[in-house]
């Protein structure tokens, strides 16, 4: 009779209370006397006729005496049990702690064990067996040995254990079992020993499975699963046949599913896989009459598995899932952290722009709107900052779009308002006998929809008594272009109330210059795109004629409509000379002056006017 070990003894096992039965205890009792006589022992009748199989082993550890019943279990008498190691008999030196324990109660160190073996018989069949060792009463100096067969337990446990852990549909290990093993791998003690000590996985969604199960039913949904898991599995043992091991299918509910490389061995390792995966996809699926074509998005993760957590390892592949379907499906996306960098920051942004406006964390800086003609100051665009506690000085690009998802634009939009009107009217007062600076401020299209912007206007100008015709509000092109309704009235109403209504980055939208003639617009701003083309000249490249021509058929056409011109990202002397020559009216670019604190446009306005640039 050999044994194998199933692992170390739990430890509350090594305390458990002994199988025991009491008549034998009784009888060790009683039947002191009658060894010493030379007489049978009493418990052997007890022996016999217990259905328990048991045997007393001596401190030595051999074996005493046994029962039939010990016999018929280990095969063989009990007669050819005596005299035998009951360790070797019932394999309890596989592992160190149980071996140890069993020797305890051996020396009576130790009151109980209670441990379960996976024994072979000597016609190759294996059983368990519940193995429990506890002294024997009466001063005997030994101990009382019993072997439960708990096999039919086991295998009952197995079949509901593999139910528990095993998807219906597909017969795939499930989401339960599969962090399970996840869980397992990234446990210390299953990559430092041997291994890689690197972790793969590949997370996949089927594209389009809803409209399966809405125009085919979900029997018909069912099939495809099954199907597809056949699929996954079969990529799987192929990929296994030149790796250690087989990754790991499973159905993680849905149409999700995930294949777990344990002790991968790189990125390459995981691409080839999934390439695999999305080629196996590729053939269509033939079922119940019907021929379906489908495909799967997956995010791919490859890493080292110390300081990983299954937590932290399906976000990632959720992340990366993610980013397949945005960009295009039936695709793999392997985990970029920088990407995923940007999203977490993307994330606490958003997470935190209401407080930071009611903390007050956001500035204003101005950049100069310059005269073509004359080289003077004219107004200046209102540019909100947001200095972050934690990510620093934050430019618009980073926060304004979130600020448009949440719908905190309105309230920053506001603030934005009322501070550079005030600002406006502040210089304007400082400066009485000076030409009085316009302010532009950029307006969204949900600060028309979310909020009441006409009388926002209003009431910011009525406060600060800023003349409405110092306020230019700027929306971009595509927005003002598509104004119908709502928007088209506030625009109205402001313009009436004596506000500017400008078109921001004019060029990169509708362009339809005919539809101005019917929107309340009073300024036009070229995107920067056009003045960029300017730049070839006095570098030594020839100067594009192309570029000015359109530029200045916009100007010319903007002015017969009664909208004067704007030109952004003006940078170089040239740029600015060739403008003025076509009629371009104002000009905004870092010749002039990069956005600055309101205190130096306070030193510009009494400073000398910019120099006029040369044709």
């Amino acid at each position: 009779m050999s044994g194998t070990s199933e692992g170390p003894t739990p430890a509350a096992d090594l305390d458990r209370s002994a199988v025991t039965v009491s008549d034998i205890k009784g009888s060790t009792r009683r039947g002191a006397a009658e060894d010493t006589d030379g007489g049978p022992p009493a418990y052997r009748s007890v022996f016999a006729a217990a259905p328990l199989a048991m045997a007393v082993v001596d401190r030595e550890g051999l074996v005493t005496d046994a029962n039939e019943a010990l016999g018929g279990l280990l095969g063989g008498g009990p007669a050819g049990l005596v005299g035998r190691s009951a360790a070797d008999l019932l394999d309890l030196a596989s592992d160190a702690r149980t071996w140890h324990a069993y020797r305890e109660v051996l020396r009576g160190r130790q009151a109980k064990l209670r441990c379960t073996r996976r024994l072979k018989r000597p016609d190759g069949r294996s059983l368990w067996a519940q193995i429990t060792v506890a002294p024997l009463d009466g001063g005997t100096g030994g101990v009382l040995l019993s072997v439960t067969d708990v096999s039919g337990h086991r295998e009952l446990q197995a079949r509901l254990r593999h139910l528990q852990m095993h998807d219906p549909v597909t017969r795939l290990p499930n989401r339960t079992l599969f962090f399970e093993r996840v869980t397992g791998a990234l446990e210390a003690e299953s990559f430092e020993q041997s291994g890689t000590g690197r972790i793969g996985l590949c997370y996949l969604d089927l594209d389009g499975f809803k409209a399966v199960n809405d125009t085919l039913g979900h029997r018909v949904g069912d099939q495809l699963l099954a199907a597809v898991a056949e699929r996954l599995t079969a990529c799987a043992q192929e990929a296994g046949r030149t790796r250690p091991g087989v990754p790991l299918v499973a159905r993680l509910g849905g149409d999700e599913f995930a294949l777990l490389v344990e002790d991968s061995t790189g990125t390459e390792q995981l691409a080839d896989l999934a390439e695999s995966v999305l080629k196996s996809l590729q053939a269509p699926f033939d079922l119940s009459g019907q021929r379906l074509n489908v495909s799967a998005s997956i995010g791919v993760v490859e890493r080292h598995a110390a300081g990983t957590t299954a937590t932290g390892l399906m976000q990632a592949a959720d992340t990366t899932l993610y980013w397949a379907k945005v960009d295009g499906k039936d695709r793999w996306t392997l985990f970029d952290p920088e990407r995923n960098a940007h999203l977490m920051t993307r994330q606490a942004l958003a997470s935190t722009l209401r407080p930071a406006i009611e903390r007050g964390e956001f500035r204003l800086d101005y950049q100069p709107l310059v005269g073509m003609s004359d080289g003077r100051l004219r107004g200046v665009e209102a540019l909100v900052r947001w200095d972050h506690p934690r990510f620093g000085l934050l430019q618009p690009n980073r926060f304004v779009a979130l600020a448009e998802e949440d719908g905190s634009i309105v309230p920053l939009g506001r603030w934005v308002l009322a501070t550079a009107c005030r600002q406006a009217r502040a210089w304007q007062l400082a400066r009485p006998d000076d030409p009085p600076l316009f302010v532009s401020v950029n307006v969204a299209v949900r600060q028309v929809w979310d909020s009441d912007l006409v009388a926002d206007v209003a009431e910011i100008l009525a406060e600060t008594q800023l003349d409405p015709s110092l306020l230019q509000l700027e929306l971009t092109e595509s927005a003002v272009m598509g104004s119908a309704g709502r928007p088209l009235q506030a625009l109205q109403a402001l313009s009436d109330m004596g506000v500017n209504i400008a078109i921001d980055d004019f060029g990169t939208g509708y362009s339809n210059l005919a539809y101005l003639s019917r929107l309340p617009v009073s300024v036009l701003k070229l995107d920067g795109s056009f003045v960029r083309g300017f730049q070839y000249e006095g570098t030594g490249a020839p100067p594009n004629p192309a570029d000015e021509v359109v530029v200045e058929a916009m100007i010319a056409l903007a002015h017969r409509l009664g909208l004067t011109v704007t030109a952004e990202c003006v940078e170089t002397p040239a740029q600015a000379g060739r403008l003025r020559r076509i009629g371009c009216d104002t000009g905004q670019g870092w010749l002039y002056s990069r956005p600055v604190p309101p205190d130096r446009i306070s030193e510009l306005m009494a400073g000398a006017s910019y120099a006029v640039g040369n044709p």
